[in-house]
């Protein structure tokens, strides 16, 4: 993990002076409260996006598409006022999309204040863990796992494909014609209401599986123990889906057992061909991180 260690000092450097509330504030360009119109950015060429193909979207489109989603998320939960975790989640996060095809991305990560065990991406970049699933990981191998899953959904646009088949091609066409009679703030509404529905619903299970490999692959890479994912995803499988901390979790995602069981099955048994280190404790880990 020594290439990590100095990324950290270097990357503590640069944002011991950009609170966490700037990073996904004024400083982000057009990153600001749900509703705003921001950057030239209307709702009516945004609602228009929805009737091509993902990969048609351009990285701009994408990105302010992803900003909207991640301002509604932050409109529910606000993100924990802790600015050395903050820092290190952003630090921990963007060391691991440098390993992927996509590093130019706007990279942006938060820890919400909520005690539920969950974590959340958005089209462009912008990933969310709750600390309630950070106060549940013993090391840094598994939050590097969980942070590289939600990597794979943003490389592989799974949030995009899943807003145009989960919105339908009459409801978008019900969009663009209200944002082109000047109805913007009745399309923006309905357009967001999208969403939250994918948010409390989640993605297809194709799309887990698919983000668990990836998941595993970019931790490796990145020179983390390839067992930190499926080590949190024992943890969850473990607990009750009756339980409000885990409620969420065990509704938008695949059963945990069958998400190891096929991960293993994808790795065809490669784990312990994948070197990797599991970190520090993160306990530890954060008193030493911004000394």
């Amino acid at each position: 993990m020594r290439n990590f260690s100095h990324f950290l000092v270097a990357a503590a450097i640069a944002l011991i002076c950009n609170p966490v509330s700037a990073q996904f504030g004024l400083s982000l360009p057009g990153f600001g409260k749900s509703g705003e119109k921001s950057g030239g950015f209307d709702i009516g060429g945004m609602v228009s996006n929805l009737t091509k193909a993902a990969t048609e979207t351009s990285e701009v489109e994408e990105i302010r598409i992803g900003q909207e989603f991640a301002a509604t998320l932050l409109g529910a939960k606000p993100l924990v006022a802790d600015a050395r975790l903050q820092r290190y989640v952003n630090t921990l996060g963007r060391w691991l999309a440098l390993q992927t095809e996509r590093p130019d991305l706007p990279w942006t990560f938060g820890v919400l204040d909520d005690a539920g065990f969950n974590a959340f991406a958005t089209p462009g970049g912008y990933i969310f863990i709750t600390k309630g699933l950070i106060a549940r990981m013993r090391n840094e191998a598994e939050l590097a796992g969980v942070l590289a899953h939600e990597i794979g959904h943003v490389l592989k646009k799974h949030h995009l494909h899943a807003v145009q088949k989960n919105a339908g091609f009459a409801l978008v066409g019900d969009l663009v014609s209200a944002a082109g009679k000047g109805g913007n703030d009745q399309a923006k509404a309905a357009f967001l209401n999208i969403g939250r529905k994918l948010y409390s619903s989640g993605l297809d299970q194709s799309d887990e599986f698919e983000a668990d490999r990836l998941g595993v692959v970019i931790a490796a890479r990145a020179g983390y123990d390839a067992y930190g994912l499926p080590a949190v995803l024992q943890m969850l499988d473990a607990q009750s889906a009756q339980d409000d901390n885990f409620s969420l979790s065990f509704k938008t995602h695949p059963a945990p057992g069958k998400r190891i069981e096929l991960l293993d099955k994808l790795m065809h048994n490669r784990f312990d061909a994948l070197p990797g280190s599991t970190g520090w404790p993160l306990d530890k880990r954060l008193k030493e991180f911004g000394k």
